[in-house]
């Protein structure tokens, strides 16, 4: 493991476009396009967003592979097009059940975004789960990113690397 100052580097995800799967509003009907792609740099997860046939969401998730026990934290380099995305996380590797959220903002310029595993809220279907408790960073198996802001149109975010931190004394 690698120390950083006054952090620890846990994991890094490998940037491979293989593991990613779309999860889009058809799955209920709507007709969203979302998908992971790769650049030079790293990924890039794109398409269109449309609130036709009740739709309004994108998605990609993989399975994360790695023991993140120690983790207390992500940090994500993203670069973007001003709109709020949502970073996911699941304990289990089922299709669907609760996922654990935060939010970012991502603009034209390349920026590192460190978010703590506490910002993390459970939502099933965007409906908050205060009874599905905190994350856990032990049982984390997928990771994801979505978009459901509510503006249809076309988004692209660019994601050049996804660390896992743990805090030193952690």
């Amino acid at each position: 493991m690698l120390s950083l100052g006054l952090v620890m580097l846990v994991a890094a995800l490998d940037m491979d476009l293989q593991p990613w799967l779309a999860v889009n509003d058809g799955v209920m009907g709507g007709v969203s396009a979302g998908r992971m792609s790769e650049t030079g740099s790293g990924l890039v997860f794109e398409g269109v967003l449309s609130l036709e046939n009740n739709g309004g969401f994108a998605s990609v998730r993989r399975l994360v592979g790695a023991d993140l026990s120690t983790a207390s934290s992500v940090r994500i380099r993203v670069r973007g097009d001003g709109r709020r995305y949502q970073l996911r996380f699941r304990q289990d590797r089922r299709f669907d059940g609760v996922a654990w959220r935060t939010f970012f903002d991502a603009d034209d310029a390349w920026r590192t975004v460190s978010l703590g595993f506490d910002e993390f809220e459970p939502v099933f279907r965007g409906r908050r789960v205060p009874e599905a408790g905190a994350l856990n960073a032990a049982t984390i198996s997928q990771i994801g990113f979505m978009l459901a802001d509510g503006n249809p149109g076309p988004f692209r975010l660019e994601i050049q690397t996804i660390e896992f931190i743990s805090a030193e004394g952690d």
